[in-house]
């Protein structure tokens, strides 16, 4: 057959009859997801392997992952509506070849549009960058990964002032230019892993997914206020802005992605942004080298 094809992943030991003709089996030891899966398949074909598939709690996050079908002849329709909650996007009744693959190819069309969808709601148009929603189903998948092995994170609200005055006094359209440049200055001053959301229209997010340290957080946030607090010029104008922040740590200050974004935010909300000369109590620190700088500084 040409044209595409779906890489799937399976649990079973033999090769069942909807593979082919356009389906690539991948094989995986029960609820595990290798990269690069369209879709995992899990039979639950008696009621006790139906019980325990809901009772695992891998099951969510392998269809937050790749879009998930279950063979399940013997559920009722309150099962189904259960797996349907855990995020399976079609539960088949029949184990024969074609309704398979139909329900395969469905669930896959049907979560890339759900993918798209939510990317589009999600980003945030005058940065580019992604929203506070998105953010915040980021860090809830990290966190649901670490559940069993807790490592570091660190949570980062910045609050921008500056960007109203600069609207006054040059227009919206210099002002959201500003914001632009300051969502790039961000972007470029951290490592691909870290995530960067605007998480307000003066407001910025940053999650650090890989710290070694507690004290990592502190020594990114300085790097990133002293990044911000250099004059930008934007349509001929220097224009500054004052920084204020915020820092969550996981797990010590929440275990739950709202949790630690409000506590982030609400430290940002109460500090005070000094004038336009930036953050001073990490100002006063001076430069120092932080977790994600991949060389010294200069």
């Amino acid at each position: 057959m040409s044209g595409p094809s779906l890489s799937v992943a399976y649990a079973g030991t033999d090769v069942p009859g909807w593979a082919g003709d356009g389906i690539d089996l991948v094989r995986v030891d029960a609820l595990a997801l290798a990269p690069g899966i369209d879709a995992i398949v899990h039979e639950a074909l008696d009621a006790a392997a139906l019980q325990a598939l809901l009772a695992d709690d891998r099951l969510r996050r392998t269809a937050e992952r790749a879009a998930c079908v279950v063979l399940a002849p013997a559920a009722s329709p309150a099962q189904q509506l259960a797996l349907l909650r855990e995020g399976v996007q079609e539960v088949v009744a029949s184990c024969e070849p074609e309704p398979v693959r139909r329900a395969l190819w469905h669930a896959v069309e049907r979560r890339r549009r759900e993918t798209a969808s939510r990317r589009a709601w999600s980003t945030d148009p005058g940065t580019g960058l992604p929203h506070e929603a998105q953010l915040l189903e980021h860090l809830s998948q990290l966190i649901a990964l670490r559940e069993r092995e807790p490592a570091a994170m660190v949570l980062i609200a910045l609050r921008v002032e500056g960007l109203s005055s600069v609207a006054r006094r040059l227009g919206d359209d210099v002002a959201q230019s500003l914001r632009r440049k300051l969502a790039v200055r961000l972007r470029i001053g951290l490592r691909a892993s870290d995530i960067v959301a605007a998480i307000g229209p003066d407001s910025f997010g940053i999650l650090l997914g890989q710290v070694e340290s507690a004290a990592d957080g502190d020594r990114v946030l300085a790097k990133i206020v002293l990044a911000l607090r250099q004059p930008l010029q934007v349509a001929g104008h220097a224009c500054a802005v004052a920084v204020a922040a915020g820092l969550a740590r996981y797990p010590e200050h929440g275990t739950d992605a709202a949790t630690l974004l409000q506590r982030a935010v609400a430290q940002a909300s109460s500090a005070t942004a000094l004038g336009r000369e930036g953050y001073a109590t990490f100002a006063e620190r001076g430069v120092a080298r932080a977790a994600n700088d991949d060389a010294p500084p200069t």
